[in-house]
């Protein structure tokens, strides 16, 4: 398998540090909101990868963070915790938002078939580990303190742009608004690994520390949390093209000078998504989530695939004629699928020669846009209809597109999400609340869903 490494700007033959194992670390979500399908695009992509390195026998272990404190709203180290900002917009504790939106990140990943990382780490779970790493970096002299903060000192390294595309005029007050000037760092590349009651007096969450009481940075979670749980060697570092600077920048440096050796071996980076103004974000335009498709009638796996019909490394433009032709390819895979008989016995070796194929595919730099030609090509082989289930069942274990299961993402709950919104409508109407009522209607509509009077009370059906 050959994957795009960022650190070296190439395609590189995959060799993990240990035989048959992968220790991948993902960056995870700011829960001080929902998450945008921009940022879902990121966690499907990844999504595949680790789905994929399963599939050709790897024993993966994927770790995660979820970033309930510390993050900033710039990049400089600089404005107000995202986390706060979320609790004072909906009158909450910090930890409340952080659960509710952890809790809605996890459904809309369940609703795109995104696999729960093997293992999720909270930051506030290991505010210890930090003040360990950022202790120990002082020792070693890689880090100082000033003006009531811990920084982190790039002048001790050989060499901090590891990436190859970012320059010291990238970090020059006024090119990017998210810089600042901070006079209390010794260069302007310094970012900050502990924070104390100095810097933000209101902040939420405070923790004692040798140097006062206070809350860690952004960056350190990262590199404290992976290696906690992926030990002093990762694999694959996974993340949006944006975090590459400068959040795993900072992560190489101080995983570096922590461990004293090579720390990460593959960055695997997304590209945005965008829309018709560009990049998409939370802060402009329609913000669109999962629960918005849904509630315009779209599958959420439709999305899914509208993002595997094109390569992680490409910037993926957003529209809903975009997502309208995905869902009628979506569609009509389902319907072609669900006409094989399942009978017969599986061809073994055209199987083999089919699933060649889709590992071809995907050993090109995980270019699920081919995996997706070489699912169309083994619905239109000369195979018989078992040998296409069962090589369907196969791809799907990493397309993860609900493929033999008529598209629908589990009957159980699809039965309950649709009774419970028939009996809100119920509701509505007895409150002659009709604007809701009608509302629910056209909902259940645009999701094939036909409403029948009887006797008995209102019972529905599909329609396909």
């Amino acid at each position: 398998m050959e994957l795009y490494n960022t650190l070296g700007q190439k395609k590189m033959d995959f060799v993990p540090f240990t035989e048959g194992k992968v220790n991948m670390y993902t960056c995870g979500p700011t829960v001080y909101h929902y998450a945008h399908i921009g940022n879902l695009r990121t966690y499907i992509m990844e999504d595949v990868l680790e789905k994929y390195l399963r599939y050709t026998g790897y024993d993966v272990k994927r770790v995660m963070n979820i970033t309930d404190v510390g993050h900033l709203t710039s990049d400089a180290d600089t404005g107000d915790d995202k986390m706060v900002e979320g609790a004072k917009r909906e009158h909450k504790t910090v930890m409340e938002i952080a659960k509710f939106y952890t809790d809605a990140f996890f459904d809309d990943c369940k609703k795109l078939n995104i696999k729960t990382p093997d293992v999720v780490e909270p930051a506030t779970n290991c505010i210890d580990e930090f003040i360990a790493m950022v202790q120990a970096l002082m020792d070693k002299g890689y880090a100082y303190f000033a003006g009531g903060n811990v920084y982190f000192d790039t002048s001790k390294l050989d060499e901090y742009y590891v990436f190859g595309n970012m320059n010291a005029d990238d970090l020059d007050i006024g090119v990017r608004e998210d810089v600042t000037e901070d006079e209390n760092k010794r260069n302007k590349t310094d970012f900050v690994l502990w924070f104390t009651k100095s810097k933000f007096e209101d902040q939420a969450l405070k923790w004692d520390s040798p140097w006062g009481v206070g809350y860690p940075g952004w960056h350190i979670e990262c590199s404290a949390i992976s290696i906690k749980h992926n030990g002093e060697h990762l694999d694959i570092h996974c993340g949006g093209v944006d975090n590459a600077f400068p959040h795993h920048t900072n992560e190489i440096a101080q995983s570096e000078a922590f461990l004293g050796h090579k720390w990460c071996g593959y960055w695997f980076h997304v590209l945005h998504l965008n829309d018709a103004r560009g990049k998409m974000s939370k802060s402009k335009g329609e913000f669109l989530t999962v629960s918005l498709l849904e509630e315009k009638g779209y599958n959420p796996l439709v999305y899914r695939l509208f993002c595997l019909q094109s390569h992680y490394r490409k910037p993926l433009t957003f529209s809903y004629d975009s997502l309208d032709n995905a869902a009628k390819v979506y569609d009509k895979l389902i319907k072609r699928i669900g006409a094989f008989k399942a009978e017969g016995e599986v061809d073994k070796a055209k199987a083999e020669e089919l699933d060649g194929k889709f590992r071809e595919a995907l050993d090109n730099d995980l270019n699920t846009s081919l995996a997706i030609t070489a699912l169309y090509d083994a619905l239109k082989s000369d195979a018989n209809d078992a040998t296409k289930r069962y090589v369907v069942e196969k791809f799907d274990e990493v397309l993860s597109l609900d493929l033999l299961k008529g598209g629908e993402k589990g009957t159980e709950n699809l039965d309950s999400e649709i009774e419970a919104l028939i009996e809100k409508r119920q509701e509505a109407r007895k409150n002659k609340d009709w604007a809701t009522a009608d509302r629910i209607r056209d909902e259940l509509a645009a999701r094939n869903i036909k409403l029948i009077d009887t006797p008995e009370g209102i019972r529905w059906e599909k329609i396909l």
